[in-house]
């Protein structure tokens, strides 16, 4: 854990036009990395996992990046992912883009979500390579859309309509996006919106 020395992988600002910036981002992190002899990442954000993976290396800093979906199915295999509760929940999981058209991981989110007792997982209308952005991708994270033009309220009024209890997903802008589209489509109490990773520590009886 490299704590205060942890910064941002500097996606963001890279996508804004700041390439100085990024490049000081990134050489901190890389520091960082060597001082402590770091081989490998999990991160819980698809961008942050394309940065390190496409990115860094071309500042001499490759180094192996998991998604955390991808190690919380590596853990699933192995029988280290073991569950106290039954979730008895309809879930409907959301690809996100640079999860999954960026990099192809489709099975490990699903894996993962459909091991947890009482289950029931359902894909969107359209899904995996065809799946909808949730609106924040492009640096869109920071404009302010007009209510019913944006991607997540579409895709929160059809999880209500699938009668899905709660909308799932790997990437924080997605996360943003969707819960404030449940807010702002007064779908509170009736959407639940979370990360995998939340779904799986309710199961593990972890729930914070």
């Amino acid at each position: 854990i490299l704590g205060e020395k942890e910064s941002c992988c500097g996606e963001s600002v890279r996508k804004a036009g700041h390439e100085a910036l990024f490049e000081s981002l990134a050489k901190s992190n890389i520091a960082a990395f060597r001082e402590k002899g770091v081989k490998e990442i999990i991160v819980s954000s698809p961008h942050c996992y394309t940065t390190f993976k496409e990115e860094y290396p071309r500042l001499n800093g490759a180094v192996k990046v998991l998604h955390l979906t991808q190690y919380l199915a590596a853990l699933l295999d192995k029988g280290k992912l073991s569950y106290k509760k039954r979730l008895s929940k309809k879930i409907v999981y959301h690809d996100p883009c640079y999860l999954g058209r960026h990099n192809g991981i489709y099975e490990e989110p699903r894996k993962v979500l459909g091991s947890i007792p009482g289950v029931t997982l359902m894909d969107e209308v359209e899904c995996r390579e065809n799946s909808l952005c949730c609106g924040g991708g492009g640096g869109r994270i920071w404009m302010e859309t007009l209510k019913g033009q944006r991607f997540s309220d579409i895709l929160v009024e059809q999880a209500v309509a699938m009668g899905a209890d709660i909308l799932a997903t790997a990437c924080p802008y997605c996360l943003l996006n969707f819960k404030d589209s449940v807010v702002t489509s007064d779908k509170v109490g009736e959407l639940e919106v979370k990360d995998i990773s939340e779904v799986v520590l309710a199961a593990m009886g972890e729930e914070r």
